[in-house]
């Protein structure tokens, strides 16, 4: 069934009739019909991707803040850091220094505490970064904070052993020598009484007759009983622990037998001429992990402020050793 519809003619100037078929009345609406869903689409697409919904301009407000909580919570894992790297200072450079225990090792309190793909679960995210950040701080926190804890708790057994650790320390003179005059050559750079040459001497010579009591300088366990003919003839080692020693060399006689244990002031033996000596003679070692150090500065429990420091003016003089 066809419709007649007029038209104005722009060319005649004139309104005809047109005959329209039903071919061009479907034609007609599947045009239209195109013409709309196009437009639905175009408008959909912008509408989707430069409009918000109101759910998803909520769901962008509440992820807004949740990363400024992120970042919160990072400026306060910070100031934890902060704070526990004080007290990691303070345990190294204060507790252990007073204990006489070496710091915790950086390798230990910085160790590691994943693999690789430890956060790969945070990842391909739009905050990803900000996740993985804040979770790694955390485990590393966590990892310093156990570390510490383990640290305290050897700083406390140390404290309980305060008492047995002070007495342990050397701390008295291995021979009795109130006027300091007993006291011939330091320690450090000194001349060989044989080869007269500029030779490190680990100890100190305190010239004394023969039969002169020598004295352990702290608590301990006798490590060494040596008899010898040479180098620093008859010796005698104590172990008193902490990572102290302390040697006693060219022995006449001794009081004690390897594995006695004995306590400061205690008599181990008797000044002699043993080894290699040039006269009668204790030489006295003091070595703090396996490392000779100055005897001098483990005095204190014999010398007055005036009498330390004059044995350190002593000290700075040029001297020949006696062995």
């Amino acid at each position: 069934m066809s419709r007649i519809e007029y038209h104005f003619n722009p060319r005649s100037f004139k309104i005809e009739k047109v005959k329209v078929t039903f071919r061009d009345w479907i034609r007609r609406i599947l045009s239209m019909t195109a013409i709309g869903i196009a437009f639905g689409a175009v408008f959909t697409y912008f509408a989707y991707s430069f409009i918000d919904s109101p759910k998803e301009k909520m769901m962008k407000r509440e992820i807004e803040q949740y990363k400024l909580q992120y970042q919160i919570m990072n400026d306060r894992l910070d100031l934890v850091s902060a704070a526990l790297k004080d007290l990691e200072d303070r345990d190294d450079n204060i507790y252990r220094v007073i204990f006489e225990a070496e710091p915790v090792p950086s390798s230990i309190r910085k160790g590691g505490f994943g693999g690789a793909n430890k956060y790969a679960q945070l990842e391909g995210y739009s905050n990803s970064d900000i996740l993985v950040q804040t979770a790694k701080k955390l485990d590393e926190i966590t990892s310093q904070l156990y570390v510490q804890s383990k640290s305290f708790d050897e700083v406390f057994e140390m404290a309980k052993n305060k008492e047995r650790m002070l007495a342990s320390i050397p701390a008295i003179q291995p021979i009795s020598n109130k006027d300091l005059k007993r006291l011939s050559s330091y320690f450090g750079y000194r001349t060989d009484p044989f080869y007269k040459v500029q030779k490190f001497h680990a100890g100190l010579d305190f010239s004394a007759p023969v039969g002169t009591k020598i004295y352990a300088t702290g608590d301990g366990t006798v490590a060494e009983v040596e008899k010898s003919r040479s180098g620093y003839g008859n010796t005698i080692v104590i172990d008193h622990g902490y990572g102290y020693q302390t040697h006693y060399c060219h022995l006449s006689r001794f009081n004690v037998v390897k594995g006695q244990k004995v306590k400061r002031g205690e008599v181990i033996g008797f000044v002699g001429n043993s080894g290699k000596s040039t006269s009668p003679h204790l030489h006295y070692e003091i070595h703090k992990n396996n490392k000779a150090i100055n005897p001098i500065y483990f005095f204190f429990n014999d010398l007055t402020p005036g009498q330390f420091n004059q044995i350190i003016e002593l000290s700075q003089r040029p001297s020949q050793t006696m062995d």
